[in-house]
């Protein structure tokens, strides 16, 4: 599903505007977005959990020349499933 078929979901569903939609699920992410640059979690019971994980440096190697090359530490985003989306998917 991509971002314009998820707003006119939200619109048909809801019984709002393409434009109301679209400006609420930006909303919805640039929110989620802000929290986990603070390093926050954010959560919804039952769906998930959105976290910022820390990925040690590693050495690494490059698949066309077989270099040796390091790389860096950073900061990934992650979702974890809840337990009621797991169970939704598996049925």
């Amino acid at each position: 599903m991509t971002k314009d078929e998820m707003v006119a979901k939200i619109a048909t569903k809801s019984g709002i505007t393409k434009r109301q939609a679209s400006e609420t699920l930006e909303i919805f992410m640039s929110t989620i977005t802000g929290q986990l640059k603070k390093g926050k979690k954010v959560s919804f019971s039952g769906f998930g959990s959105f976290s910022v994980s820390k990925r040690k440096a590693r050495m690494g190697r490059n698949p066309q020349t077989g270099a040796t090359i390091s790389i860096p530490a950073r900061k990934v985003p992650v979702f974890r499933a809840g337990k009621h989306l797991k169970e939704a998917v598996r049925k």
